[in-house]
Parts: structure tokens; C-alpha cells; sequence
């Protein structure tokens, strides 16, 4: 009788190759390590007896990178990336990844890849492919896709039972992005740093980056920044007349709401103040809604955990992923708002309905039946973010509770009534003037009553008749300035990169780090984003050269041209080929006019002669080199004009009277100690 067949799978973690084991095989499985652990059993596949292996890789198993022979930064003219090879090489070499899948995949019939149903999921699908040497469409090592939004014991059978192929333009679409943004990121970066770092002492950046998506990204903050420092106060004045009316002064507003000219302002206020009675003219009462949020997605969870949750965009991705590896809430890298036609709301209310928090509201819901969600958008990826299982503070921890909570609290948003309330406006005139008043009171609480902080303000009137007049008890002439916008929050920047394109609901979360990490941005009170000298001195040089490196239409071109690819609608070669020879052209300008941009960091940053401190002397003029602590640290002698770079961690100390070659100044010199801090 012949052996079973033997079946490979493998997920994108471990945690999610556990839990893919421990529901497949009903927790009767072995386990042994390896690179990363593999789980053991056998089941049924495909209606026949089979002997599964299930392990995982950690991400992405392969890196894009350039040959050891463009890595020199001395040697290699940046203008030749663009034309450059590129390799793939192991993103955690220590793991052995490639290796482990290779070894797991002898002797198997079939892979089924489980990696997360995304663009980078599909990419990281034929690296495990590649490594496996198993070929799509192959008839005898077939390779299948399962598509899953949650590891739930439900999501993975039904996965099982709808296999599909993966999809190669997805993944030649981030092997598009990978190499354009690798090429024209390092072309830009080495040049730009190895031109001011020359130059200048207190920087304090280990690198001066640019970033096809990075750059725009700091871009919309120092636009702010600007908009601040060139925004001139103006003076402003407002008429507000009161009145007593049932044991209620009220105060009034003007329909012209205010005046920038002192003069005419005190003309309005005499006119009000001679006549002095105010007569009803109208009273209106109106029957509003504000409806119910539709599904969660990605780029608007990143956005509540950074205003209301105090969570950086990085970090509530992170929580969120550990969530949903842990089974809690579902995928959550999702661009739609629209739930399937088959998505069951009673049984996800069924998982938070015991909570004591929500629980009475839920159990309502259940009885008296839940609403119909707004239709939403249906981008066709994944559904949006829910809760997957019941969940509590002490099991999940401070943070993670607290963002667990609002996916809860979001989803039964969803499923519940319209809030709606009676606005009721009341009109007035005096002298020729028209004021007004205006009170709002809830009739249906609905989802606000389990999202309280969209609540609507209520403010009671007391009752007018239309024709009634009152004496006006003082009329106020209320002087105001006009105030500046404030700084980028996180949130309004995450809006503004979805609104235009840049980053990918994925990525938006690593282009706002990157520019943090970078000293471009530091995140303020609120989570403001306040840019750097730095930052603000690099944006202006671009604007001088050539505006569209730093503005964000270039780069929704580039990711229009990807999403062709990855529809199959476009050539991958020639997107990469079109997209960088337009770079390559903007690079070779941006060279030639680079003392523009030098001009606006000599305003503003020292020169190296005039940085650091004299440490140890060069070992070709025998003159005194100065030690500039400031990322990135060096050496510079001003007799030379040599920079030595100098590694990025430790404690530097000379050694007295002690002279020999030194491998990273390439001289004999006075000798250095170097303490390096792990």
C-alpha cells in the first residue's frame, strides 16, 4: 500500500502555524523545532488521507539588495543604481529560512501557502515557492493558495475547503515596488549624504534619507509648518447680543458671524443697542441623524488609535497584528469598509455579548434585532477589522485591551440605529440685524450610546413663539484673533497619505516612523508632528530644485502603475524600467543643482571646521583632527579636509603615546580605544 501523500504548509508566523495545526489536527499533533517549529499529523486532504507538515517563515524570507560591488559608497557613482542589478539575499540569514523550507519540502506532494492575503502575502507565497521548488500548475506538486481573514477554528475549514492558485502579478507588483524604491531611495540617500555629512557637523542624523514615499510624507508636515510661521494674526470683532427668557440668558449669535473692521463692527453695536428689542421671526424645528459608522479598516483604526488612544501608527500595528495572530480580532490590513453579503453579524455579536461593559446593550441588540450596516466600500481584500473571540484587560494587558475594545465597540457601532436628535433654531432681529439661536436634544441614542465620544451635544431652548419680543439685556462686542492651524497630528497626516496615495494601508505606518527615526519630525503633546530643522531645511532645498521629489503626485503615479501590475494590466519590466528613468533624469538635476539646496543648510547648520572638539592627531599632517559627536559620529581634519567615520555605538578614548595603523582611518596615527555599547 502506498504512503499517504504529505502535504507542506506554511504560514507567514509561527503563532499562526499553531494555530493552523491545533485546529486541523484537533490538537493531536507532534512538534518539533527547527528554524521554526513544524507541527505534525495526519488528517484528510482534498478527500484523501494525507500526512501534513505545518511551519512557517518570520515575514519575508528574501530582501532586494544590490551586489557586493555597488555597497562601497567611495567606489560606486549613485547615478549608476539606476541601471544597477539586483539580488536577493536572505532577510534573516541567521534563521536559515530558505534552507528549513527546502529541507521540509523533500518528499511532499502538495504546498499550501498561508501567508497573509495581501500584495506583501502573495509576494512572500513564491519566495516559499522558490525555496520549496515546488511550480505552479505542476501536475504533480501542486501548489495551492488558502485565503482566510482570522484564524478561527470557522475561517481556517473554510479556507481548506476553497483553495485557490496564488497570484503571480500581486507578487511581481512589490517586486516593483521593492526595486523602484531601493534604487532611487539609495541613489538619492548616498548622494545627498555624503555631500552634507562632508560639509556640515551638527546634522545629527546618521543618514540623510529620501524615500519615494518617506520624502512626501514629511513633506505635508513641513507645508504645515509653513503655513504656521507665514500666517499673519488679523483682528476680528463679533456682535452678541443677550437675552433673559425663562430664568435663561442666552447668548446670540450674529448671521454675520464677524467684522475685520473696528468702525463698521461699532456702528452694527450701536444700531443694536439704540433699538434694543429683539423680535422672533422664525422658529424651525428639524428632525437630524447621524448615522452609524460603516466597517473598520486599517488607515481609520491607525487614526483613532493615535487620536484617542494615544498610540503611534507603528505601535497600534503591531498590537493589532498580535491580536489577530492570537486569534482576538480579525486581519487587520484591510482597505474596505463594506461587510460581505455573508458575514455573520448575530454570531460576532455572540463573541462580545458577555462583556459586562457592552453586554446589556448587545443582548438588546440580539433581542429587538440589529440594524443593516451603511453599504461602505468593498475594495475587495478583506473584510473589515472585528472581534473574533471574547477577550478581557487581564488576559490581553493595558494597551492591547484598550485598542481590542474599540474594534468591539466599533463593530457594534455598526449594527446599531442612526443617533437622532431635534434641531431647533429660533431667529431674531434688532435694528436691521439678524441673530439667531440653536438647541439640539437626542431622541435615539443609538450608536452613540456605545461610542459615547461621538455623542452629539445637547443644549436645551426654552420655548418662542414666532412675534415674541424681548429686551436686549447687553449686547457684547467680542474682540478675537485669527489663530494658525496647529502642527500635523498623526491621524490628519494618515489622512492626507490616503487621500493622495501614498503608502499603502501596510506601509503608511513605517513612512511616519522612518521620518521620526530620521530626526525630520519629532512627535509633540497631542502627537504632533513638529518638524526638525533638518526636515524643513531638506523640503525647502527640494522645492528650490525640483518640487515633485518632495510632492505626493509623483508618487501616486508610481502606485497607480503598481496597482496595474498587480490587476495584470501593466508589465512589471516596463513600470520599473518607465519609473526609473524618470527618477534617474530627476536625479542627474537634482546633482547638478545641489549648491541650491547647500545654500539653505549653510543658513543653518555649522561647518565641520567649526564642530567637535581636537581629539587625535591625522596620521598624514600630523595636525590635530576634530571628534564630532553628533550622529553620525567622525573624525575631520580641517588641514586634509578628510572625514573618518567612526563606528555608531561606544565611548571614545585616545591612548597616550601609542602610534599604529588604523584599519577605519587607513593611516598610522595616534591610537584610539573604542568601547562599543551592544
Amino acid at each position: 500500500m502506498a504512503p499517504p501523500p504529505k502535504v507542506l504548509m506554511v504560514a507567514e508566523k509561527p503563532s499562526i502555524a499553531l494555530s493552523l495545526a491545533s485546529v486541523l489536527s484537533h490538537g493531536q499533533m507532534s512538534t518539533r523545532r527547527g528554524s521554526t517549529e513544524v507541527h505534525e499529523f495526519n488528517g484528510t486532504f482534498l478527500g484523501f488521507h494525507a500526512h501534513y507538515k505545518v511551519t512557517s517563515v518570520i515575514g519575508h524570507v528574501f530582501s532586494v539588495d544590490f551586489p557586493a560591488s555597488y555597497q562601497d559608497w567611495n567606489i560606486t557613482n549613485p547615478l549608476d543604481l539606476f541601471q544597477a542589478p539586483v539580488i536577493k539575499t536572505e532577510s534573516n540569514p541567521r534563521v536559515h529560512i530558505s534552507r528549513h523550507l527546502s529541507q521540509e519540502a523533500r518528499g511532499c506532494d502538495c504546498l499550501v501557502l498561508w501567508l497573509d492575503c495581501d500584495r506583501e502575502g502573495e509576494n512572500i507565497c513564491f519566495e516559499v515557492i522558490e525555496c520549496t521548488r515546488f511550480a505552479v500548475n505542476e501536475a504533480k506538486k501542486r501548489v495551492y493558495r488558502a485565503r482566510f481573514s482570522s484564524v478561527t477554528e470557522k475561517d481556517i475549514l473554510n479556507a481548506m475547503d476553497n483553495l485557490v492558485e496564488p497570484n503571480k502579478h500581486e507578487a511581481l507588483a512589490v517586486d516593483a515596488r521593492q526595486e523602484i524604491d531601493l534604487k532611487v531611495g539609495v541613489a538619492f540617500t548616498r548622494f545627498q549624504t555624503s555631500y552634507f555629512q562632508g560639509k556640515y557637523g551638527n546634522l545629527d542624523s546618521r543618514v540623510i534619507s529620501y524615500g519615494p514615499c518617506q520624502t512626501p510624507t514629511l513633506g505635508f508636515c513641513v507645508q504645515r509648518y509653513l503655513q504656521i510661521n507665514t500666517f499673519k494674526p488679523e483682528k476680528f470683532w463679533a456682535l452678541h447680543p443677550y437675552i433673559m427668557h425663562q430664568g435663561y440668558e442666552l447668548q446670540l449669535e450674529w448671521k454675520r458671524q464677524k467684522l475685520f473692521d473696528l468702525d463698521v463692527a461699532l456702528m452694527f453695536q450701536k444700531l443694536v443697542t439704540d433699538d434694543g428689542i429683539l423680535e422672533v421671526i422664525d422658529v424651525s424645528e428639524k428632525q437630524e441623524s447621524k448615522g452609524r459608522p460603516s466597517g473598520l479598516n486599517t488607515v481609520n483604526l491607525l487614526k483613532v488609535a493615535s487620536s484617542a488612544l494615544g498610540f503611534g501608527p507603528q505601535t497600534a500595528m503591531q498590537i493589532a497584528e498580535r491580536l489577530y495572530t492570537q486569534g482576538f480580532i480579525s486581519y487587520p490590513r484591510t482597505e474596505s469598509t463594506a461587510y460581505p453579503s455573508s458575514f455573520d453579524f448575530k454570531g460576532t455579536l455572540k463573541v462580545v455579548e458577555n462583556h459586562p461593559l457592552w453586554s446589556d446593550y448587545v443582548k438588546r441588540l440580539l433581542a429587538e434585532g440589529y440594524h443593516k450596516p451603511r453599504s461602505g466600500t468593498d475594495v475587495g481584500d478583506h473584510p473589515p477589522i472585528t472581534p473574533m473571540q471574547p477577550a478581557s484587560e487581564d488576559i490581553l494587558g493595558n494597551d492591547a485591551w484598550r485598542l481590542y475594545q474599540y474594534v468591539c465597540q466599533h463593530f457594534i457601532g455598526t449594527v446599531s440605529p442612526d443617533c437622532k436628535y431635534v434641531r431647533k433654531k429660533v431667529e431674531f432681529s434688532v435694528g436691521g440685524e439678524f441673530f439667531h439661536c440653536i438647541g439640539q436634544q437626542v431622541t435615539v441614542q443609538g450608536f452613540t450610546y456605545i461610542m459615547p465620544w461621538l455623542a452629539i451635544n445637547e443644549k436645551n431652548l426654552p420655548q418662542f413663539t414666532k412675534g415674541e419680543k424681548f429686551e436686549v439685556s447687553r449686547v457684547e462686542l467680542y474682540e478675537g484673533e485669527t489663530s494658525p492651524p496647529d502642527y500635523l497630528s498623526e491621524s490628519e497626516l494618515i489622512s492626507l497619505m490616503e487621500r493622495n496615495g501614498i503608502g499603502t494601508d501596510a506601509s503608511i505606518p513605517v513612512h511616519i516612523n522612518n521620518i521620526c527615526e530620521r530626526n525630520y519630525v519629532q512627535v509633540q503633546a497631542g502627537r504632533k508632528l513638529v518638524p526638525t530643522t533638518l526636515g524643513i531645511t531638506l523640503i525647502r532645498g527640494y522645492q528650490c530644485i525640483d518640487p515633485d521629489l518632495c510632492l505626493p503626485d509623483i508618487r501616486s503615479f508610481i502606485e497607480h502603475q503598481i496597482t496595474l501590475v498587480a490587476k495584470g494590466q501593466a508589465n512589471h519590466s516596463r513600470v520599473v524600467q518607465h519609473v526609473l528613468q524618470q527618477f534617474k533624469q530627476k536625479f542627474c538635476y537634482f546633482m547638478q543643482q545641489i549648491e541650491n539646496m547647500d545654500a539653505l543648510f549653510e543658513a543653518q547648520f555649522s561647518p565641520l571646521a567649526d564642530s567637535g572638539r581636537a581629539l587625535s592627531k591625522c596620521g598624514k599632517c600630523l595636525r590635530y583632527m576634530k571628534y564630532i559627536s553628533t550622529q553620525p559620529q567622525r573624525l575631520f581634519c580641517g588641514i586634509c579636509e578628510e572625514v573618518y567615520y567612526l563606528p555608531q555605538k561606544g565611548a571614545i578614548k585616545v591612548i597616550p603615546k601609542c602610534w599604529t595603523f588604523c584599519k577605519i582611518l587607513s593611516f598610522t596615527g595616534a591610537c584610539i580605544m573604542w568601547n562599543v555599547v551592544s
